[in-house]
């Protein structure tokens, strides 16, 4: 797998090395050690999927507030998005920056999130699936976010969402701390 470092600490774009062959090609997505190697959380308790029936579905931005703060892994397993993940960790020296990818079930990339890191995404096309390893598993009662087009972040969507829950549209503006 190669590790590549985004512009906020700790978010890193992990894409597979695939073995190719006549029969097709062979990859691996997770292991521990190597995650453990690039010191990421290895520790990874939880795997959910997300179903998005139309292009500019929007979900987000989510985290877990401590002492449940998640990590994520997350790939596009059909379809498209643009994945994003805010630093809302304070001491963080990229705090309240924003890293985004294309993730797509073609270029099989996946993005890792560390804890304190909002997370969210933009379907880029209809039928889109999204496959999320996270740790730990999810609290009840902790769960938060911020807004998506909050202008603090100043998050630059390659798409204007059009189905978005009103959740996710009724986050109030952020206020660091």
């Amino acid at each position: 797998m190669r590790f590549t470092p985004t512009a906020v600490a700790g978010v890193m774009l992990v894409e597979p090395e695939p073995m190719t062959d006549e029969r097709g090609f062979f990859a691996r997505t997770w292991c521990r050690e190597e995650f453990a190697a690039q010191g990421l959380n290895p520790h990874l308790d939880q795997c959910s999927i997300s179903f998005n029936a139309r292009r500019g579905t929007l979900r987000g931005m989510h985290y877990q507030r401590d002492p449940h703060g998640e990590v994520k892994l997350v790939r596009c397993t059909a379809g498209a998005i643009f994945d994003v993940a805010v630093d809302l960790r304070p001491t963080s020296p990229t705090y309240m920056k924003w890293a985004g990818a294309e993730l797509t079930a073609g270029n099989r990339k996946a993005l890792y999130i560390p804890e304190g890191c909002a997370h969210g995404f933009v379907t880029l096309a209809d039928g889109t699936e999204v496959f999320y390893q996270i740790t730990p598993a999810f609290r009840p009662g902790f769960g938060a976010g911020v807004r998506w087009n909050d202008p603090v972040f100043g998050i630059a969507w390659p798409i204007q969402p059009e189905v978005i829950s009103d959740r996710d549209r009724d986050y109030p503006d952020y206020r660091a701390d």
